[in-house]
């Protein structure tokens, strides 16, 4: 009976293992995402003084609170792209998770060594619907610091590039043309509810652009010299 016991073990074990390392982007992203969400949680709650983040160009953004819904799809759009690249489109997912754990340690260390926040949203709403609704709730829960630079626009830019450049979606132009229309909202939406300031969506465009230069190099690199050895067959 005990080796019986023994030998589920090893072959539970032997799964597992086996598991994890044919999904290896998937299950260091999901380690890193818990480490993530728990240090995120602990900056969220420290008492410590914030620098207020204020640009000239936020005044002249106008609240808009259907944009909510964007706002609030963001967190599937991610998580559900990021599962589905890793089980499908292994190659592109390695990029796709370097990329979002880069930016994602890049916010956590400044919102560790530079608190901030702003003062941008509305006290009192002129009209009462579902979206107002959904926007207090989120105002309640989510508060307005550690907001340098935008995750929401950083991990939206992640999943655009990650969706335009994999396989799983060359032959489905439809689905990629609205993964990217809704990365797009979801950037928008970050100004348009008053839940960032314009310089946080900035900065974290010009992360963005930063670590795409980092994580997508190599591969660039591999596929311009493909396509120069092809031309080369060709002629």
């Amino acid at each position: 009976m005990g080796v019986i016991v023994k030998i589920k073990k090893n072959s539970i074990y032997k799964w597992g293992t086996g598991l994890i390392v044919q999904y290896k982007s998937l299950a260091i992203m999901t380690v890193y995402a818990v480490v993530y969400l728990t240090v995120f949680f602990y900056l969220e709650r420290r008492n410590v003084a914030v620098h207020e983040i204020n640009f000239g160009i936020d005044a002249y953004i106008p609240f808009c609170e259907v944009f909510i819904v964007p706002y609030l799809l963001w967190f599937p759009y991610v998580a559900l792209t990021v599962v589905l690249l890793c089980i499908r489109d292994k190659e592109e997912s390695e990029k796709l998770v370097a990329f979002l754990m880069a930016g994602m340690t890049i916010f956590i260390i400044v919102s560790a060594v530079f608190p901030n926040g702003h003062n941008l949203r509305p006290k009192t709403f002129a009209q009462d619907n579902i979206f107002i609704d959904l926007i207090k709730n989120l105002y309640a829960t989510d508060t307005p610091t550690n907001i340098l630079p935008s995750i929401h626009v950083y991990n939206s830019v992640a999943i655009m590039i990650a969706v335009w450049r994999s396989k799983c979606f060359v032959n489905h132009r439809i689905v990629k043309t609205g993964m990217i229309a809704l990365g797009v909202s979801i950037i928008f939406s970050t100004v348009l509810i008053k839940q960032h300031s314009m310089l946080d969506v900035l900065l974290a465009l010009l992360l963005s652009a930063v670590m795409y230069s980092i994580c997508y190099k190599k591969t660039t690199v591999r596929e311009k010299r493909v396509s120069t050895a092809r031309n080369r067959v060709g002629e």
